[in-house]
């Protein structure tokens, strides 16, 4: 029984000895990832100063073309990520400003994604290879379930989360494999599809009161001296509950209503993602709004 034990405790002591080490090395390479994604290219970055920054999920990635602020002498970044949630676009914000970034402008897509307060999985999963290296990250993830098995268990992030920071991840940064998500100034333009979906259901989403992460990216840029533009994006034609857009802009009424901007389907890849045409229309009616000199 003794030795049985004893070859126990060192199959247990082994185990741990190689999640630690793996878990060291899957860290280093992600410490030194660039041009894999956007939160790699933020949190490795040094100071950087920008005109705009924009943030949000795929309505922000999919709709602001960079290229034409750009073109007004803007330097701008679309730091919409598909997929995300506000917890994402709060927590990228917050290390822009750790990193000592200069940001004249931050422009929230803030629509759908009030309804939401909870974390997209697997966007924030980008963020925990650096979990152990950042409080802001740490705190971020705080209150998030299954925290203590994300920050105690070592390399338990990297197995749960193996299509995103796993194995393949690994290998490709550290062969400093670019994929597209830095292109075109970080704006992803979308293809008319014969075959998209025209039709979205809304009725039964409504804003929360309150968003918590909403408020701590309106409260960074107040604190920061940063312009805060805060808009909703266009949608197309036939959507039930487009009444949800005033619910937000009764919630807030600081956050600009655009969703009418753009309607006609032949704009859009999808009812809730405009075209390459129907974003540089958007994003032309946001300088002249905002930024006509």
């Amino acid at each position: 029984m003794k030795n049985f034990l004893i070859y126990i405790s060192k199959i247990v002591l082994l185990t741990v000895f190689i999640a630690v080490v793996l878990d060291g090395v899957y860290t280093a390479v992600f410490m030194k990832a660039k041009r894999r994604g956007k939160i790699e290219n933020v949190y490795n970055s040094k100071s950087e100063k920008y005109d705009v920054v924009i943030l949000g999920s795929s309505r922000a990635n999919n709709h602001f073309v960079a290229q034409m602020f750009q073109d007004k002498g803007l330097k701008t970044f679309n730091y919409g990520m598909s997929a995300a949630h506000l917890f994402e676009a709060s927590l990228l914000l917050k290390l822009m400003v750790e990193r000592k970034w200069e940001i004249k402008n931050v422009i929230v897509e803030a629509d759908l994604n009030l309804a939401i307060e909870h974390r997209s999985e697997p966007i924030s999963a980008k963020f925990l290879p650096y979990i152990h290296n950042s409080t802001i990250i740490k705190n971020q993830f705080e209150d998030q379930e299954n925290f203590n098995e994300i920050y105690y268990l070592p390399f338990y992030r990297y197995i749960k989360y193996d299509s995103k920071i796993g194995f393949r991840e690994v290998a490709f940064t550290m062969i400093d494999k670019k994929t597209n998500a830095l292109d075109n100034f970080g704006f992803y333009p979308l293809q008319k599809h014969k075959n998209g979906n025209m039709k979205n259901d809304i009725v039964n989403l409504n804003p929360l009161p309150h968003n918590k992460y909403y408020e701590e990216i309106k409260n960074i840029c107040k604190e920061n001296n940063i312009n805060f533009i805060a808009v909703m994006t266009p949608m197309c034609e036939n959507v039930k509950g487009m009444n949800y857009f005033d619910k937000v802009k009764k919630a807030y009424p600081e956050i600009h209503n655009y969703e009418n901007v753009v309607i006609e389907d032949k704009y859009f890849s999808s009812c809730g993602h405009m075209n390459d045409a129907g974003a540089r229309m958007f994003t032309a009616r946001i300088l002249k709004d905002f930024f006509n000199k």
